[in-house]
């Protein structure tokens, strides 16, 4: 009877208790390697691959992050909790396309579902001029790729991209 009981306790375990351990491994080191990312990195992401990095990389800032379903998110990828409620339209783009003032309109539309306080998109890229008016107009905030670079430093001081270096010379 002790031997059964041994038995069925050990089935248990590797049935139900190992495989959660290694969920939680894997799942602790997919999140050490995204927050290792830089911006070479991301500019090789698909766009959930970056929706994910925002969550790690706001989580690591003391948010409370949230990825949307991948389908009638409603134009929020990430919800932010916090001190405010922030909806984040994340556009991965190839770097030279600039993101358009549709990102806009549909964080603006999320806002008001969600009931956010704040509206951000968020690109590995830049935007257009007329992104930038609307955007300005309707109290949404824009970050482009060297916002998105501020945020990647303040989570690895170590990874402080050339052109910080270079563009601050340029200013003094």
């Amino acid at each position: 009877m002790d031997n059964l009981l041994f038995l069925f306790s050990f089935m248990l375990i590797v049935l139900f208790v190992f495989p959660t351990i290694i969920k939680y491994v894997r799942k602790k080191k997919r999140f050490n390697l995204m927050k290792g990312s830089r911006i070479k990195d991301i500019d090789r992401m698909q766009g959930y691959q970056f929706e994910e990095y925002l969550k790690v990389l706001f989580k690591e800032l003391g948010y409370r992050p949230i990825v949307t379903e991948k389908s009638g998110d409603y134009g929020a990828d990430v919800v932010l909790k916090g001190g405010n409620k922030i909806v984040i339209q994340a556009k991965r783009y190839g770097y030279k396309n600039n993101v358009s003032m549709d990102a806009v309109r549909e964080v603006l539309a999320a806002m008001f579902f969600y009931k956010a306080d704040e509206a951000w998109v968020i690109t590995n890229s830049f935007f257009t001029k007329q992104a930038k008016v609307l955007a300005k107009a309707c109290g949404v905030t824009l970050l482009n790729r060297y916002e998105l670079e501020r945020f990647i430093v303040k989570i690895n001081p170590t990874q402080q991209p050339k052109q910080f270096t270079r563009k601050r010379r340029e200013l003094y």
